[in-house]
């Protein structure tokens, strides 16, 4: 049982299918299949059964990818001591993070590992916070920098919060809704979420940890079927739909902050008592291990992004 065989077997079971496992490995289709059946020839026995939905794992298969699984972890920790022990003068970091805020975080900290340990090679992974879940689940990375669900406690996975931004309505300007707004210090006028039933609504994709949150607020104001217009991936892009007249989102304070086409949208706080804010964290699997080059980088990203509200 070699590690090719080890990462051949737990990638196809995750991919449940022989061609998205070879895309993945960078190998061809034919040259995989050869290479499962073998196997499973000299095991004397099926490791995955064929299905319309896939392939899926038999029972050994399952007990072979649970293995499999242990053995990669043990192996890529033992990798990740070796490296401690040389002090830092070769390693390997899997980091991974969401686009917007490898713009803001990233920027910050890893020009200046980089220059500090410039042996440590970053593999950078930028996905939205479900799939950097998934991929910390799986030990598929060191750790992640994201922002936290709402419920933390009921993955296998640990959040270590860092900073919150407040999250806002974002409304057409001039709009009538504007008339049930209050005045409050700070930045915006107050409006309740409950104003939002029954109008036309621009949403990130579900998915992003926006749209997860901006629909845990809405039905907090009993807005269970909200007018959803139109889903896109890019908030920038909604936020100037807003802007043109077309509907109403909810945004993170920091990410209002990008230049308009035309003229900008109307914002609007949200009463405290909806919790409307996320939170900048570091996410690691629990248990897992931490190298010391990964330790030094958090530290980094501790001391700069720490308290930073609006990241």
């Amino acid at each position: 049982m070699t590690d090719k065989e080890l990462i051949y077997v737990k990638t196809i079971a995750e991919e449940k299918s022989i061609s998205g496992a070879a895309r993945r490995l960078f190998i061809s289709q034919p040259s995989l299949s050869q290479y499962v059946k073998r196997m499973e020839q000299e095991l004397g026995t099926e490791l995955f059964k064929r299905t319309p939905g896939g392939l899926i794992l038999t029972y050994a298969g399952e007990r072979y990818y649970e293995t499999a699984v242990r053995i990669l972890n043990l192996y890529e920790s033992l990798e990740r001591e070796i490296s401690d022990i040389n002090d830092l003068k070769t390693g390997k970091l899997q980091l991974g993070i969401t686009s917007h805020l490898g713009t803001s975080v990233l920027t910050r900290v890893l020009p200046d590992f980089h220059r500090k340990f410039p042996r440590v090679e970053c593999l950078v992974t930028e996905e939205t916070s479900n799939v950097l879940e998934d991929k910390l689940a799986k030990r598929d990375l060191d750790f992640a920098i994201m922002h936290a669900p709402k419920d933390t406690y009921a993955s296998g996975l640990s959040y270590e919060l860092l900073s919150r931004d407040p999250f806002l309505i974002v409304a057409p300007q001039g709009h009538p809704i504007g008339a049930q707004a209050k005045k409050r210090d700070g930045d915006y006028p107050e409006l309740d979420l409950k104003h939002l039933k029954g109008q036309p609504l621009l949403m990130v994709r579900r998915g992003q940890r926006i749209r997860q949150i901006a629909d845990s607020l809405l039905s907090r104001a009993g807005i269970h079927q909200p007018e959803i217009l139109l889903s896109l991936r890019s908030f920038e892009t909604i936020q100037l739909l807003c802007a043109e007249g077309m509907g109403f989102t909810l945004l993170p304070k920091q990410y209002s902050r990008i230049p308009f086409l035309r003229q900008k949208p109307d914002y609007y706080s949200i009463p405290e008592r909806y919790g409307a804010f996320w939170e900048l964290c570091i996410a690691t699997a629990k248990g897992a291990y931490l190298s010391r080059a990964g330790e030094i980088f958090l530290s980094m990203v501790r001391e700069r992004c720490g308290g930073d509200e609006g990241l």
